[in-house]
Formats: C-alpha cells, structure tokens, sequence
C-alpha cells in the first residue's frame, strides 16, 4: 500500500503528511460535508493533537468518522 503526500501550511509553517489513500478520502469527504477546505480541516486538527504526530492525529480521526 502506497501513500499519499499533501503539504499543507499549518500555523504559518509548510508541512508535508504522508497517508494512505483511504485515509485521505475520509478526512476529504468529512472536509466537504462540513464545507471546509481540507487545509481548514487538517488545521483544526492539528490545533487539537497535542504531542502526538499530526499523520497520526489525522488516521485517528478518519477512524472516528467510519459512522459519519
């Protein structure tokens, strides 16, 4: 299984996350119902991760969504 990079600027630093596609379709399909952009989404979520990575934050959520 392939990953998929985005770069994305977050608190005004560029950065790069690289996850599995199926992954990258939950949070960009939670991203349009909640009519955000995906930077919009992945912010949100970055300001909310604490210490864990933000590729980890990120699975974590699309996980939670699986109802949604």
């Amino acid at each position: 299984m392939s990953l998929k990079k985005r770069s994305f600027t977050l608190s005004g630093h560029r950065t790069s996350v690289a996850l599995e596609a199926e992954f990258w379709a939950v949070i960009d399909r939670c991203a349009q119902q909640d009519g955000k952009a995906l930077a919009a989404l992945v912010a949100q979520i970055d300001a909310s991760r604490g210490e864990r990575p933000l590729a980890s934050a990120l699975r974590l959520f699309a996980l939670a969504q699986k109802d949604r």
